[in-house]
């Protein structure tokens, strides 16, 4: 079947064109629009390199505390190779294949605006490793998210020229191999081009629209598994109304409450009387603390909106009004400030989970201890809130920010640094642990439920448990857990169900 296509253009990037690009594996091509910019920009860089006596920042001088060296004109693509194969000191575990792949995307569509300089047959190359499924190896550690991404950016475009390792269909081969494969000669740098390849902030921004796409069906999730857990708990729907918003109104707490009304519309449970007239904070304040992690969310997703639509690499060119400018665009600040916060966010849907999993495993409400109807000779549901609970602590210790720590480098030209790349890790194993604590509340809520029969749920609610059901049984007496917990994190993960 002929893929779709999607064109690089100085278009705007949004969270639903890159989420299609992702999931329905979309073709690049570079728009007649771009490859005129990308041409115009080099072209003018050509003519400046003729007319230059003086020194260029990165192109005819070294980089960094090396900048006041100057190279001559017959080395200048020999001093982009070097910058690329020097700079590729990229450690430790290798990132997802979608975050590798959303740095190619992020990196061809910061070029195509044409203030980068470089050769088109370059832009061309990073979309043909996208289109065909050659993936570079490139791993966690190494950026300081301040000249951009360096190190990792580097190990992603060692195999334009011929080096490095890359995933091709899923085996792990010598780039130099590949691209023997494909009948593809490697690229010749030429003046500016490695710099304009590694210095960006694509390393940081791919984390983030990852983490972040992930974060969407995660609000979503948080409010159909907390709702289900608040009717298993037997639980009120009076903080939810939309009266006691209105005189708050934060949008994302009017929201909750709204999803929340809507999930538990013609539930028998909730609607019943009840003899309790309060519950704990972990239930009536959903609309408070799910809501402000939804507003923080919307914020951070605006910053990255912005930073994937700029261009990031240094120095930058403006064709129309004559200059070369060496500024500061790869600075990492607004990411390593915006991904903290978001790390932040989300572990707080992992806190008010997890208490949520306690108060249903902890025999109140006339829910059996840990949810077994023969406890005693069965542990039930007991250990995985442990597990939660563990996970729910690593998150408050990967929300430490990165942000706020600095290490010169660069002999001190580089002297503050945004620590971005760790941040954009640490946001993303937040995002991941987060499924793993609302699959145990999952896990703990659709067994809840089920000693609430023959009463019944919401129509949303019954529809969502039949085909968790289908996945996960319900548990009668002790089995093992894991297997059960993993299958509730899989069947979210594939799951759409969205508000």
């Amino acid at each position: 079947m002929e893929r779709e296509i999607h064109f690089i253009s100085p278009n705007k990037l949004t969270y639903p064109i890159i989420e299609a690009i992702l999931e329905q594996g979309k073709m690049l091509v570079i728009s007649e629009e771009s490859q005129l910019l990308i041409q115009k920009s080099k072209d003018f860089l050509d003519r400046k390199i003729r007319e230059t006596d003086g020194p260029l920042y990165g192109i005819n001088t070294g980089f960094g505390a090396l900048c006041n060296i100057e190279v001559s004109k017959d080395d200048l693509s020999k001093l982009q190779e070097n910058l690329v194969i020097s700079h590729a000191c990229n450690l430790g575990p290798e990132i997802p294949s979608d975050v590798v792949r959303l740095m190619l995307l992020l990196k061809a569509h910061a070029l195509s605006r044409g203030n980068s300089a470089v050769q088109l047959i370059t832009v061309q190359r990073i979309l043909d490793l996208f289109n065909n499924d050659i993936l570079p190896i490139v791993c966690e550690q190494g950026s300081l998210g301040a000249s951009g991404d360096l190190a990792p950016l580097a190990k992603l475009f060692l195999p334009l020229i011929g080096m490095g390792e890359v995933y091709h269909h899923g085996i792990r081969k010598p780039a130099s191999e590949v691209l023997s494969q494909m009948g593809w000669e490697p690229i010749k740098l030429q003046a500016k081009e490695g710099l304009a390849l590694l210095n960006g902030t694509q390393f940081m921004s791919a984390h983030a629209v990852f983490t972040l796409l992930k974060a969407f069906r995660l609000l979503d999730y948080a409010d159909i598994i907390g709702a289900l857990s608040l009717d298993s708990f037997d639980g009120l729907i009076e903080p939810f109304m939309s009266q006691v918003q209105e005189i708050r109104p934060h949008s994302g707490q009017i929201q909750t409450a709204k999803n929340f009304r809507k999930l538990l519309d013609g539930s028998e449970l909730i609607s019943r009387h009840k003899a309790h007239v309060q519950d704990p904070y972990s239930f009536r304040c959903i609309p408070q603390v799910h809501g402000a992690v939804r507003d923080a969310v919307n914020y951070v997703a605006g910053v990255v909106e912005t930073e994937i639509n700029s261009v990031t690499d240094n120095p930058t060119v403006f064709p129309d009004d004559d200059l070369i400018i060496s500024g500061g665009n790869f600075h990492g600040e607004p990411l390593a400030l915006s991904l903290d916060f978001l790390a932040i966010a989300l572990s707080e849907i992992g806190s008010i989970s997890e208490r949520r999993t306690y108060r249903l495993i902890s025999g109140d409400r006339q829910l059996p201890e840990f949810l077994v109807a023969n406890p005693g000779l069965n542990s039930g549901f007991m250990i995985p809130q442990y597990a939660a609970a563990s996970i729910v602590s690593q998150n408050k210790q990967l929300s430490t920010p990165a942000s706020v720590d600095s290490i010169p480098s660069s002999n001190e030209q580089e002297d503050h640094v945004s620590m971005g790349g760790n941040a954009a890790t640490k946001a993303l194993k937040v995002a991941t642990n987060i499924y793993s604590i609302l699959a145990i509340e999952l896990y703990n809520a659709a067994q809840a439920i089920e000693f609430r029969r023959p009463a019944k749920t919401s129509d949303f609610l019954e529809k969502f448990v039949a085909d968790y059901r289908k996945i996960v049984s319900f548990v009668s007496e002790d089995t093992l857990m894991y297997v059960g917990i993993n299958k509730t994190i899989d069947f979210l993960e594939r799951g759409k169900y969205l508000l």
